[in-house]
């Protein structure tokens, strides 16, 4: 059984630091695309970072470059997220998904197995 377990969110100050975790099980991490994604209240689910298998590509919206990073860890079974310089933009809940092979990366609809999220919230 695919899971996917999120973990690391919380709340820290403008210009702070977060890393997020996503613990994956009953699948081989190095096999499947990797995603993860953001909402907010009212709005749609979006691609903040994403990394495809085949060819280790990563993609990363445009609010987020330069300052947020994707990795996995396959040795244990985990991705990771590192924020830097967060703002209060970056406020929201964040998914870690996964899917065997996507045609784009970051497009939601693309990826069947998601984690619960975790709560980020930016704010002095």
């Amino acid at each position: 059984q695919v899971q996917l377990v999120e973990s690391g969110g919380g709340l820290v100050q403008p210009g702070g630091s977060l890393r997020l975790s996503c613990a994956a099980s009953g699948f081989s991490l190095n096999r499947y695309d990797i995603g993860w994604f953001r909402q907010v209240p009212g709005d749609e689910r979006r691609g903040v970072s994403c990394t495809k298998n085949s060819d280790r590509t990563t993609y990363y919206a445009d609010s987020v470059k330069g300052r947020f990073t994707i990795s996995r860890d396959i040795a244990k079974g985990t991705v990771y997220l590192e924020m830097n310089n967060l703002e209060p933009e970056d406020t929201a809940v964040y998914f870690c998904a996964a899917a065997r092979w996507v045609y784009e990366p970051c497009t939601m609809h693309e990826y069947n197995f998601w984690g619960q999220g975790t709560q980020v919230t930016v704010s002095s």
